[in-house]
């Protein structure tokens, strides 16, 4: 063993075999239970008692699923700072250290005349592997796959593995990423066999021309002949179907056998090119596409020992994009002189061209917007370690809620996570596994390191290379800027100039310097204003792609709307990424067996970044959070618009979105409602409409009402068609609704009966119906945003949680009581509060509200009031937008209808709860038991209302959902202004038009009984 490999930062691997794209597929799988020992130490020697584990697992997992039975070392998440104390490349002296051992048996028959690998998926972070009591390598870097040769070393029958994983070393430091820290191995361990002479790498290019419909096609082979003396007449053949390949000879050289193109010699080469063509594109060929191509020629490159290469053009072939993910299936064959099929390789090939002109980034010559999502590799109950089922749902869910794009924060993925991009069509930025957060500006710059920089960038590129989906390469992610950047950006330009770099870190001070590292500006978390400034000061040199933005901590992702306003509006901006798929709370197992979905700290991990993990657009099982569905929508590929008079009589403005495909994908069908309540509709037939453009369409059987004083709206939905690989036949895509005519207004106080008083006393509504009147509020249990931007603690000295109300008037007023008080709060600010009552025939009151917020009070959450409805009113409906929760500043996600819910269901879990439930632009909303007895709450004009079982204080107090006890009261807010939720736990905050400032406040509601509890 090297001394102390995981404290030389030099030291990359030792024995460990090249990065390739070659998918060997003769394996002998060697996942399961593995006898198991956690040292404290990588110097430890095993004791003579062992445990058992899942490979692949985390070892940090095993505590969290059983207490009683794991191990000392647990889950630990940091965001910047490291988990422990010291300067990089030294880990701790207290380094939790796995022994993983387990026998496996080989068939003498798959040895014989073989080459044996074994491969190990990911450890994490250092990896030490020892063969039958002999060491044959070492690997760093905690998600990339190591290679060893063990041909010499394995033998028939029975033997033993040993796989060392010191989790903290050298490498660590760069490895801090923003998610928990984990040991294990956390990726597939397999042997696989191969020939003597096989692949050692196999490399596609598929491009486009200029015309964007004929092919680029470049093939490379590198054929490895284990040392051995080969005769001439090796041929490497390769072709796309079932026709006859292209054969390319493989004659000896003075170095040894190594492959190189040539002309057939049994026949002319042009039969060989046609047939290589006619598989690359074999579908709707006529006899004067076979004519066409039959006058293209090969270009044929020199040979190079061990190398064989063909490039070529093909015509008409559908080209790849996240549309339309066509690919063309590749076999390429390594035949020996005696025409033996030695070794074959299947590939899937898309052909499509990445470039950047300008301050654009062309995807097959269109300026695809990115709607970009981060994603880490995460699930609650392994931590690190995903299977192909879990990976495939992810894609499946961003495809749904309209995401075209990820970046893989902040490593490489399992390589069948991008096989699956290639299939459902997604673009994707390969990002290599280089953080350096907590010495983000000394590392990058430190020599020691420069080995392990190309490394990961280099073997992340020649892993990934072949995949369609990969359009831009990540040197990583906040790491600063420093000369190992530059090495492994000189490095990927000379070795694969079909994609554009990207990276955070060399634009982070500057968007328009010259830098030579990024070719994509790529902030993180920028303001509106700024992206809109930048894009318009003519000093932008590159398409600008934010590499985050959107931070989804809690309930966030307000102005996300305003980004995509901006985004499409200006010129240069390209779309970007939100942070992030996964809320990463792991399942825990308390004391008395229940579970929770744990955070920083929740395992006694010191230091700690507390609930900074839970950021995510899903909760940790995958179920969509709000901000998806607002995502979704203004995703939507086809947009609806009323004309350019802005009238809606019978025809609709249908606009194509897409950038490649028409809409012949979809089926479209719509509803006019009245009130909420649908009074019409029928299926819209879509024409075959060209993308970026757009089109008149009639409504078929559209009849507008005559005006009646309802409020009309017209709702178009599109479907999909058919089946696809993302969405069953019928799945919602998208919709659109449209204002037909506005709600006549009418007398917002309703029909006095002859008596008057306060609500307080006055009415058998109160006595019936509310457990607690109606007061002012003005504070909102804190949203992560709010807590980590600062607003809660001024909320906290500001006092505004706990008001206490004093009465200065009480007077008559005609057919109204008013009540002026003053409301004071726990530091002493005083609020001026005005109400006037009415008592309504039929047993209900109208409440006229007028509130005066002083200077003092710069920034509030809300102005409004809560009240208390009794116990048993568990059905609710209202009309306004749902059925998702909405907010201000993040409300286009739901559209205007009636909706009908349960209290119970109107919470929002976050996994630390703060407000949610909320919904705008509410005209009404009844409680009721389902039974008839309840009451409904109208306002005079569209507001903001929730209705949930429990406090702003008590989701205040809670650390974790599961700590909550819902009251049996329903809890009901009216606000006439709500604060924006922003994104400012991570980014700018909402914007100023959705802040709740100094001022006088007026509105008015009405509260009246249902059923049996109206009175005449």
């Amino acid at each position: 063993m090297t001394a102390k490999p995981w404290v030389a930062p030099e030291i990359t691997s030792a024995n460990r075999l090249p990065m390739h794209s070659v998918p060997h597929l003769d394996r002998i799988v060697l996942d399961g239970r593995w006898r198991f020992q956690l040292l404290h130490t990588p110097d430890e020697e095993p004791a003579a008692r062992w445990s058992e584990v899942d490979v692949p697992g985390c070892w940090t997992m095993s505590g969290s699923v059983d207490p009683l039975r794991g191990f000392f070392d647990l889950p630990h998440y940091t965001n910047v700072q490291m988990p422990f104390p010291g300067e990089p490349p030294v880990p701790p002296e207290e380094n939790p250290t796995g022994i993983y051992e387990r026998d496996f048996h080989l068939p003498a028959e798959w040895l014989a005349g073989s080459r044996a690998v074994l491969h190990v998926g990911a450890a994490e972070s250092v990896l030490i592997a020892t063969v039958n009591g002999r060491e044959i390598g070492i690997s760093k870097d905690s998600h990339l796959a190591a290679e060893f040769d063990v041909t010499s070393v394995v033998r028939p029958g029975t033997n033993a593995i040993s796989l060392r994983v010191v989790k903290w070393s050298d490498a660590t430091y760069i490895e801090d990423q923003d998610q928990w820290w984990h040991g294990g191995i956390t990726r597939s361990v397999y042997l696989y066999a191969t020939p003597r002479v096989h692949f050692a790498d196999v490399r596609v290019l598929a491009g486009l021309t200029d015309d964007l419909r004929t092919g680029t096609f470049e093939l490379t082979a590198d054929v490895d002949f284990d040392g051995l003396e080969a005769e001439p007449g090796w041929s490497i053949e390769a072709r796309l179907g079932e026709r006859e390949p292209l054969t390319a000879s493989v004659p000896a050289t003075s170095k040894g056998p190594g492959p190189r193109v040539s002309r057939a010699d049994s026949e002319p080469q042009s039969r060989h090119r046609f047939d290589l063509l006619a598989q690359l594109v074999s579908q709707g060929l006529t006899g004067a596409d076979a004519a066409e191509w039959e006058a293209l020629e090969p270009q044929l490159r020199p040979p190079v020992d061990g190398r064989a290469r063909l490039a070529t053009e093909v015509p008409k072939v559908t080209p790849w994009s996240a549309e339309n993910p066509h690919l063309y299936p590749l076999h390429v064959v390594l035949r020996s002189p005696s025409g033996e099929a030695v070794e074959e390789v299947d590939l899937a090939v898309g052909f499509r061209r990445v470039e950047i002109e300008g301050v654009h980034l062309l995807i097959n010559g269109a300026a695809v917007l990115l709607r970009g999502v981060n994603r880490h590799d995460f699930d609650r109950h392994t931590g690190r370690v995903v299977a192909a089922e879990s990976m495939r749902a992810d894609l499946v869910a961003m495809k749904q809620f309209g995401f075209n794009a990820v970046r893989t924060s902040h490593y490489p993925n399992d390589p069948v996570f991008l096989d699956l991009a290639d299939e459902l069509g997604l673009y994707v930025i390969a990002e290599a596994d280089i953080e350096s957060h907590a010495f983000i500006d000394r590392i990058c710059d430190d020599s020691r390191y420069l080995n392990a920089w190309l490394d990961r960038v280099s073997r992340m590129v020649r892993r990934d290379k072949n995949h369609a989906s990969v359009i831009a390469w990540s040197l990583g992610n906040e790491s600063g800027h420093g000369a190992n950047h530059d090495a492994a950006a000189g490095w990927v330009r000379r070795y694969d100039p079909s994609r554009p770099l990207h990276y955070e870190g060399a634009i982070r001070w500057d968007w328009s310097s010259d830098q030579r590292v990024s070719d994509i500006t790529c902030p993180m978390y920028p303001p509106i204003s700024a992206l809109v400034a930048h894009a318009t000061s003519g000093r932008q040199r590159h398409p600008l792609i934010m590499c985050e933005y959107s931070h989804a901590m809690g309930n966030s992702n307000g102005t996300l709307a305003e980004y995509w306003d901006a985004i499409e509006a200006t010129d240069g901006l390209q779309g970007g990424f939100m942070w992030e798929w996964w809320d990463h709370g792991l399942v825990q197992t308390l004391p008395d067996g229940t579970t929770r979905w744990a955070y920083g700290g929740d395992f006694g991990d010191r230091p700690n970044d507390g609930n900074f993990c839970l950021d995510g657009l899903v909760w940790p099982d995958r179920t969509p959070k709000p901000a998806l569905w607002e995502h979704r929508q203004l995703a939507a590929p086809v947009r609806v618009s009323a004309g350019s008079d802005g009238a809606l009589e019978g025809s609709i403005e249908l606009s194509n979105r897409q950038f490649f495909t028409g809409l012949g994908w979809l089926r479209a069908s719509w509803e006019l409602a009245a009130d909420g309540e649908v009074v019409g509709g029928g299926e819209l037939e879509l024409p075959d409409l060209a993308p970026r453009t757009s089109v008149a369409l009639p409504l078929p059987g559209w009849s507008k009402p005559e005006p009646d004083g309802r409020e009309l709206w017209l709702t178009v939905r599109f479907r999909t068609a058919a089946a696809l690989a993302w969405a069953p036949g019928g799945f919602e895509v998208c919709w659109a609704q449209l204002p037909v005519a506005a709600a006549v207004p009418a007398p917002p106080r309703g029909v006095p009966a002859d008596g008057t008083g306060t609500l307080g006393d006055a009415g058998l509504l109160v006595h019936e119906l509310l457990a607690a009147p109606p007061r002012l509020s003005l504070w909102r249990a804190p949203t992560d945003n709010d807590r980590i931007v600062g607003l809660a603690a001024q909320w906290r000295e500001w006092g505004v949680e706990s008001l206490t109300r004093t009465l200065r008037s009480v007077r008559r007023e005609g057919d109204a009581t008013v009540v002026q008080a003053d409301v004071r709060t726990a530091s002493g600010i005083v609020v001026q509060h005005e109400q006037r009552f009415r008592t309504l025939a039929g047993g209900g009151v109208s409440v006229e509200e007028k509130v005066t917020v002083p200077e003092a009070l710069a920034d509030l959450a809300r102005v409004g009031v809560v009240m208390e409805a009794v116990p048993g009113l568990e059905h609710t409906e209202w009309f306004g937008r749902g059925p998702i929760e909405t907010y201000p500043d993040r409300h286009r996600g739901a559209p205007i209808a009636r909706w009908r819910s349960t209290v119970s269901d109107e919470y929002v879990p976050y996994v630390r709860p703060q407000e949610n439930g909320g919904h705008c632009d509410v005209r009404w909303l009844e409680l009721s038991d389902g039974k008839g007895r309840g009451f409904r709450l109208t306002t005079d004009r569209p507001r903001q209302l929730s209705a949930t079982h429990f406090r702003a204080s008590d989701l205040a107090a809670a650390k974790h959902d599961v700590e909550l006890t819902p009251r049996a009261e329903t809890v009901i807010h009216l606000d006439v202004a709500h604060r924006g939720l922003g994104t400012a736990s991570c980014g700018p905050d909402t914007l100023p038009e959705y802040l709740v400032g100094p001022g006088i406040y007026e509105w008015c509601w009405i509260v009246t009984p249902l059923g049996p509890n109206a009175h005449s």
